[in-house]
Parts: structure tokens; C-alpha cells; sequence
């Protein structure tokens, strides 16, 4: 006999529950349209969140419960306030009622006015003896703006090989082009993909937005030869052997058609690395060395951890015996002991990456940049790497974030990333997300935040469902926001949001509010609320940062001929006739290309052929007109994907693929495909003639060599 199914609990008890704890029952894809989550995303939301809400009893319990916590609270665990000014909830107190600050500086006040920037401490105790302990995040009202308009680069780093490099691009590569492209080119800054820890194995993910640690980098950008105790290694013969392999690794990508092979590039490394390890550090360096290990603390010391036992035991903590799984336990600390010297092996390898990171930052700076290196934030971490291990608690279990359905794709999408749990962060103070913002910002002269939509909310698809069974959860943005205009502004360095698709209401305004830039790219930005025509350059944004494309999108040349198009029906994407297909990228592109020529930017040409083909000469000049309309645009950033620069046609990734195509495994090439080094660039006329287009705009020219 089939046991009953439990009953469903009413929906307007579920719908307050969730209301309670910031989970959507419902969400809009456009202005008109109204979707009901399912039940079950809810409830298993709510369960990830920690509250039963399986049966009919147990919401109305929760919900008891719930709302009589609401009403008793006096404050909520974390308070935001923005300048001198009393932070409305503080001011909302009963009156009467008793404040203690203690702040970050360590003084003890009685009043919340004119407290210094910084994460405080506040009691208060209301006249009916109620008491609340809360932090306070106090951030000023918003974020400095850039100095002055500036030009810059977008590269994805691994994709950057020069002549001295492993087989991928790597931190030597990055102070190199930093260098040049600010003293030459008179570029203000060099945006990179995420430099994140990746998850260890063979195959590694070699995508930059699915990484093990967030807080960390990946060693495997090392310039192993710009490590100092790399010069006294003893062992010689091997060092030379080291080096020949390297270079039939870089052979092999620039010569010989070979895809970027991390994994090959980090097989050689760690062997390097581990004889630079044995090299006993100077007096200098090992205090040095000493003070990293204490400002990070036992942040280091879990992601260093982890690094030990996935040697032992693979990269998937969930499969690790019991005892291991729980970073706080006996059994963990004892593998710790046991594995010292690994730990301090890969404690050692953070250190060394943090100083080079932070090199590169100090060549752009010194090169005259006024951002510099512009670093990227993923969304999330890999549910089997080290944060996810490091930070149980603070990670909704058998949730992922995704999108929801769209015009673009109308089954959602799934991440595969754990949201952090909104009460935890609060709880704490936002503790993680500070700690991780104020790694990135030792080396970063700018951040970028991907789907910085995050801040607000994300949308949760329960485990073992698609992602059109999901829900949307709601954060504290104004505290996530606090908290990040206080670590941005504490480091001096600038913020774009990545806020390009579905947008809730408010989000970008909010954002401007806080002055965090935002992103906007010439083909997306249409008059959608009007006649969907090309948004005329007078009416974009000031705080963006403007582009042509992104690592996500065709390249400007493919996009000026349609190559983007026959790609992706070379590998099945299309979901409608190819003829459709090419004729609405057709006319897209020639709204665009007709309007460039109304402004009188195509100064050489025409951009297309009349075959419908490109010519050099041409296609240089469509590139180059694209570029001078972002500089009729108010932008105050304007960032050239370095690749268009040689008229590179492939996409770094092409979203709906895994397999299929070579995708975060590409070096930079040419209009023929051949690749291209960063000393190709360097003399490359063509990239030079893309960037003088730009110079006179921005208001940054180059330094004594530059022209």
C-alpha cells in the first residue's frame, strides 16, 4: 500500500514563511509577465536555510515562530550606516534606549554619530530590558570615481603567451603588457579574468568561473623564473631540462597549433616549485614570509590544508573519509601536523603569487595607469574546493545558483556553484565576503564583480532539479554593498559591476547610488524601451565601463562579418534555420554599421565588403569605428578586447558548450588564426593604429616613446 503524500502547506502560510526569510515565491521575467516558483524550490530553499517547511504543521510553526522573532528583535544582526550620519535602524530604536559602540579602532562610545569608517561593534539595551548585540557597518556614502577618462585592455591572461612564458600566459606576461601598454600606449588599465585557485586534477575545469578558492590565486600563473630562490637551486640539470620542456610547451601552442594545456603548464611548475621549495629562504624573505602566514591567518592555513589532502585524497572533499570533511575537527588537525610540510608547501606558493600579483599592480601603476590591474571577482566557488570545504557554514547545502528561463535561453541555467546562506553572512557580520574582498584588494587596482546582481539576489536551483525548478533568495544589498564600497574605498580602487542581462528595478540605480560602475557593450545597448534601434551615443551611462565585447562574445571582426554565426551552427547551437539566423545578425549588424557611418566614424571604409566578405582594410576600419563610437559615449572607462586588436575572429568561450569547442584554451591570433605573442603585439601596427583611435579620446597619451 502506497504511504499518503504529505499535505501541501496552504500557500499564503508558505508564501509568509518564505517572505520572512527572503525567499521569492514568485518572480517577473519582464514587466508584464508573473511566474509562480514551484513549491518544492521553496520549501527546499527554506530547508537550505534551515527551516522545516515540509508539512502544513511545520510552516505554521516556523512561521510562529518566525514572525514572534521578527517582532521581539530590536535589531537585526548586521546594521549599515553611510557617512557621519546615524544609521536608520539605530535611529529607529525606542526611545530611551541605551547604545554601546565599540569600535573597529577600539574605543567605546555611547552615541553612533561620526563614527569612523570601519566594521564596530554596537549593545543595545531598550527600556523594557530588551538587548541587542549587532554589527556595524559604518562605509562611506559612496566610491571615489576613476581619475579622469581612461583606455585600457581586456585580456584573458592565459591566452597572453610571450616568448618567455610556459605554454599560457602568466604574471611575468601581465607586469610586461601593464608596462608597456601604460608607457606606450597610454592606457589607464589591463583587465584579466579571474585569477582564482582552480580546483586540482586531471582534466581541470578550465574555466576561471568555477574555481576552488576565491580568496586565493592559482600558482600556476607563476613566473617560475621570477622567483628568487628559483636563481639557487642547485640541481641544475634539472633546472635546464625544466626550461627545454617549458619551451616545447610554448613551441607547441605558438608553432605547432597546440591548445593552452593547463594541466601540462602545471605539472611543470609545481615540479619547479617544489625544487624552489627546498632553497632555504634569506633572513629578509623569511620574515617576509612569516608576516603573510599571520595576516592571513587561518585562512591560509584552511586553504593550504585542503591543498594537502586533496594530494591524498582527490579534490572532492565530500568523498574524503568522515573525519576530514569537517575542517574544524581532531582528525583534521591531525593531518595538518602529519602534512606540514605540504601545508607549508602550498602556503608558500600563496605567498609567492600574492607578491607577484602585487608586482604586476606596481609596474602599472609606475608605468602611469591610473587604475592598473583590473582583477575579476567570480560569482561563486567549485561545491568540491577549498572555500566550500573551508566554509561550510557559511554555503546553502544541495542548492546551486543559476538564472532563471529567458529569451536567451528558455530552460534557466545551472552554475553549479553553492550560494553563500544570506542569514550566516549577516550573522557574522558579512565576515567572508570582507575577508575575500580585502585579499583581491591587496593586488587589484580595480575589481570587477561578475553578475554583480548577486549582491541583491540569486537564484537558487535545488539539487538534482532542472533550473527552471528554482527561486530566487534575496541578500542584505545594502550590506553587501556597505561592505563593499568600505574594502574598496579602504584600498583606493574602483568597481564594476558585471549588471549586462535581466536586471531587476532598482539594481543599477543602486549601484550608481554607491558609485559602482557598471558594464555596458555597443551591441546590447539598444533603445529597448523605445524603437530597439541603436542607443545613440549621447544617451549611455557615464559609469561604465564600455566595450565592443567580452570573453563570452564573438570577437568585433566576427561579429562585423557573421562568422560568429556559422560557429555556432558548425557545433548545432542554432535553434532556428540558419538563413534566419544569418539574416537577423545581418541586419543587426548593419543598423549599427549604418549608424557609425551617420556619425561619419567610418573614416576608411566601409566595414563589409559588397560579397558580404572582409577585406583587411576595411574590417580594421569597422573595428576602429566601433571604437571611436565608444568614445562619443559619456563612458568614463573605454576597454578594448585585446584580440580585436589583431583581428582575432574566435570567442575565448562559447556559453552552451562544454566540450564541443576549445573553450578558456585559446591563445590570441590573428585574422589567419596564427597566434600571436605578446611581443607580436607589442610591434603590431595594427593594434597600435586600434589604440591611437583612442588615445585622443580618453585624454591619455603615451609616454616619451609613444608614438
Amino acid at each position: 500500500m502506497t504511504a499518503p503524500r504529505p499535505a501541501e502547506p496552504p500557500a499564503e502560510d508558505l508564501s509568509r514563511l518564505a517572505a520572512l526569510h527572503g525567499v521569492a515565491t514568485s518572480y517577473r521575467p519582464s514587466p508584464d509577465r508573473t511566474v509562480a516558483a514551484s513549491a518544492t524550490a521553496v520549501t527546499r530553499a527554506l530547508a537550505a536555510l534551515g527551516v522545516d517547511a515540509g508539512t502544513p504543521a511545520a510552516v505554521r510553526a516556523a512561521l510562529a515562530a518566525g514572525e514572534r522573532e521578527r517582532d521581539a528583535r530590536l535589531l537585526p544582526p548586521t546594521v549599515v550606516g553611510w557617512g557621519a550620519d546615524t544609521p536608520a535602524a539605530l535611529a529607529a530604536l525606542p526611545e530611551g534606549t541605551r547604545l554601546r559602540v565599540r569600535t573597529e579602532q577600539g574605543e567605546t562610545r555611547a552615541r553612533a554619530e561620526h563614527l569612523p569608517p570601519g566594521v564596530h561593534e554596537v549593545t543595545a539595551t531598550a527600556p523594557d530590558g530588551r538587548t541587542a548585540h549587532a554589527h556595524l557597518i559604518v562605509a562611506p556614502p559612496r566610491l571615489p570615481a576613476p581619475p579622469g577618462r581612461s583606455h585600457g585592455l581586456l585580456v584573458q591572461l592565459y591566452s597572453l603567451l610571450s616568448r618567455r612564458s610556459w605554454g599560457m600566459g602568466d604574471l611575468g606576461d601581465l607586469g610586461e603588457l601593464a608596462g608597456w601598454a601604460g608607457r606606450v600606449l597610454g592606457a589607464g588599465f589591463v583587465q584579466v579574468n579571474p585569477l582564482h585557485a582552480a580546483v586540482p586534477g586531471t582534466p581541470t575545469d578550465p574555466s576561471p568561473y568555477r574555481p576552488s578558492s576565491r580568496r586565493f590565486p592559482d600558482p600556476v600563473h607563476l613566473r617560475i623564473e621570477d622567483v628568487p630562490e628559483f636563481a639557487y637551486v642547485e640541481d641544475r640539470d634539472r633546472v635546464l631540462a625544466l626550461l627545454e620542456r617549458a619551451g616545447r610547451l610554448r613551441e607547441a601552442v605558438l608553432e605547432r597549433g597546440a591548445l593552452i594545456d593547463r594541466d601540462a603548464v602545471w605539472e611543470l611548475k609545481r615540479e619547479a616549485l617544489e625544487l624552489v621549495h627546498a632553497v632555504p629562504l634569506g633572513p629578509g624573505r623569511h620574515a617576509a614570509y612569516a608576516d603573510f602566514l599571520a595576516e592571513q591567518g587561518r585562512a591560509l592555513e584552511d586553504h593550504a590544508t585542503w591543498c594537502a589532502l586533496a594530494e591524498v585524497h582527490g579534490a572532492d572533499w565530500r568523498r574524503w573519509p568522515a573525519a576530514l570533511r569537517d575542517p574544524r575537527s581532531p582528525g583534521t588537525a591531525r593531518a595538518r601536523r602529519e602534512l606540514a610540510d605540504r601545508v607549508d608547501f602550498h602556503s608558500r606558493l600563496a605567498w609567492l603569487t600574492d607578491a607577484q600579483l602585487t608586482a604586476a599592480q606596481r609596474t602599472a601603476r609606475e608605468a602611469g595607469m591610473p587604475v592598473g590591474i583590473v582583477h575579476d571577482l567570480a560569482v561563486g566557488v567549485h561545491p568540491v574546493g577549498a572555500d566550500a570545504w573551508a566554509q561550510q557554514e557559511y554555503f546553502a547545502s544541495g542548492m546551486s545558483v543559476g538564472a532563471p528561463p529567458d529569451a536567451f535561453n528558455a530552460r534557466g541555467q545551472d552554475w553549479g556553484l553553492p550560494p553563500w546562506r544570506p542569514d550566516r553572512l549577516a550573522d557574522s557580520g558579512y565576515a567572508p565576503f570582507r575577508a575575500l574582498l580585502q585579499a583581491l584588494f591587496r593586488y587589484a587596482g580595480a575589481l570587477r564583480i561578475d553578475h554583480v546582481m548577486g549582491l541583491f539576489r540569486l537564484w537558487w536551483v535545488p539539487e538534482g532539479h532542472p533550473p527552471t525548478e528554482g527561486t530566487y533568495v534575496r541578500y542584505d544589498a545594502e550590506a553587501m554593498l556597505a561592505a563593499l564600497v568600505l574594502e574598496a574605498s579602504r584600498a583606493g580602487a574602483v568597481v564594476i559591476g558585471e549588471d549586462l542581462g535581466t536586471v531587476e528595478p532598482g539594481v543599477r540605480e543602486a549601484l550608481r547610488e554607491r558609485g559602482v560602475y557598471g558594464t555596458s557593450v555597443l551591441w546590447f545597448e539598444r533603445d529597448w524601451e523605445g524603437d530597439g534601434r541603436p542607443l545613440p551615443p549621447e544617451r549611455w551611462r557615464a559609469d561604465c565601463l564600455a566595450t565592443a565585447t567580452t570573453h563570452d562574445l564573438p570577437p568585433t571582426a566576427a561579429r562585423l562579418t557573421g562568422e560568429h554565426v556559422d560557429l555556432r551552427d558548425g557545433l548545432g547551437l542554432l535553434t532556428r534555420p540558419l538563413a534566419e539566423e544569418r539574416a537577423e545578425a545581418a541586419a543587426d549588424t548593419a543598423e549599427w554599421l549604418d549608424l557609425l557611418a551617420r556619425l561619419g566614424l567610418l573614416q576608411d571604409g566601409t566595414g563589409t565588403s559588397s560579397a558580404g566578405g572582409t577585406g583587411t582594410s576595411s574590417e580594421e576600419a569597422g573595428i576602429q569605428a566601433v571604437h571611436r563610437y565608444l568614445l562619443r559615449t559619456p563612458a568614463r572607462l573605454v576597454g578594448v578586447w585585446l584580440p580585436d586588436g589583431v583581428g582575432d575572429r574566435r570567442p575565448q568561450n562559447l556559453p552552451g558548450t562544454w566540450d564541443q569547442y576549445p573553450n578558456w584554451r585559446l591563445p590570441i591570433a590573428d585574422a589567419q588564426g596564427r597566434p600571436v605573442t605578446l611581443e607580436d603585439l607589442a610591434a603590431s601596427p595594427r593594434l597600435r593604429a586600434l589604440i591611437d583611435v583612442l588615445r585622443t579620446g580618453t585624454g591619455r597619451e603615451g609616454g616619451p616613446h609613444g608614438r
